[in-house]
């Protein structure tokens, strides 16, 4: 006679696995053990937990694809402990769905305002929260391995929920952050008001001083009101670059001028930079001021002598 597995055990998901892992948090056992055996059913590795403490524990041991949630549970409830997690960059882009039996629209709208992606009505019907989940699932982990590609091309990403707080970031944007900011929660609070300068202006730098400069840019709006930043490393300014940057020319006007210097028409100045060819003359027309001249060849000649040459 086989024996069913103790849904609340701690054992912890094999160290490698390809099956996502899905954390169950209820202080209810049998609903534990009923969605335990839907989860295994559907190919999930399955972690369980009575409460908010134990699941903190599940998630230091391993940090699972998706959370199931219980709204009210003992000590504290699934809206702190949600709280908590989003609160937590290196957990904050698992998905958590919250159970409810609390249909009230207060409710529902905090479980959103906390960071839930989703919510299912008690008594739970097990074909929709399958569905439900693994919509979620795959969206979250499509999602954070475009964001992780990017720190293969060199680059950072940083995603800003709705209020501006930092929702996620990616392995290299943390390094260069916390090079920039340093690494305790007066650093971090710093360096969240500087990532919301970009979202206004569009992008904005921090100078590094020998280790080169920070760029963040704002890359527009995603899902949930959520913005997505891309940070870039330039390397130390060279007296010429500083020349320049006396001028006060920002990123993207250097940009247009360097393009401008290689004899790029403004059309084609547009379609590299991905501009309209109206917001490219709005460029030009700031550089020509600063620069203090009045004509393309001019600009060009003294971009030649400051810019870096390909």
């Amino acid at each position: 006679m086989t024996s069913t597995p103790d849904p609340l055990a701690a054992t912890p998901p094999p160290a490698v696995t390809q099956q996502p892992v899905i954390l169950v948090v209820d202080d209810a056992v049998d609903t534990l053990r009923m969605l335990g055996d839907a989860l295994v059913a559907e190919g999930y590795v399955v972690l369980a937990a009575r409460d908010a403490e134990e699941a903190l524990e599940r998630f230091e041991v391993a940090v699972p694809d998706g959370v199931l949630l219980d709204a009210v549970m003992p000590g504290m409830d699934g809206f702190a402990f949600c709280e908590h997690i989003k609160a937590t960059p290196a957990w904050s882009h698992v998905p958590v769905v919250f159970m409810t039996g609390l249909s009230e629209s207060e409710q529902i709208l905090r479980g959103f305002a906390c960071g839930g992606v989703d919510y299912v009505v008690k008594p739970l019907r097990i074909p929709e929260v399958m569905a439900r989940l693994a919509t979620h699932v795959r969206n979250a982990r499509v999602t954070r391995l475009a964001q992780e590609a990017v720190d293969v091309a060199g680059m950072g990403t940083v995603v800003l929920d709705s209020q501006g707080r930092m929702a996620w970031r990616s392995p290299q944007a943390t390094a260069w952050l916390t090079q920039a900011f340093g690494a305790d929660a007066a650093a971090g609070k710093r360096a969240g008001e500087w990532l919301g300068t970009a979202l206004g202006a569009s992008e904005t730098t921090r100078d590094l001083g020998r280790h080169g400069r920070l760029l963040a840019r704002n890359m527009g709006q995603g899902s949930l009101g959520e913005s997505m930043l891309l940070l870039t490393l330039t390397p130390p300014d060279s007296a010429s670059a500083q020349r320049l940057r006396d001028i006060a020319l920002t990123p993207r006007e250097t940009e247009v001028l360097s393009w401008l210097a290689k004899g790029k028409t403004n059309r084609d100045i547009a379609d590299i930079l991905g501009m309209s060819h109206r917001t490219v003359n709005k460029h030009l027309e700031h550089v020509f001021e600063k620069l203090g001249v009045e004509t393309r060849s001019a600009a060009a000649a003294i971009a030649g002598r400051l810019l870096p040459q390909d």
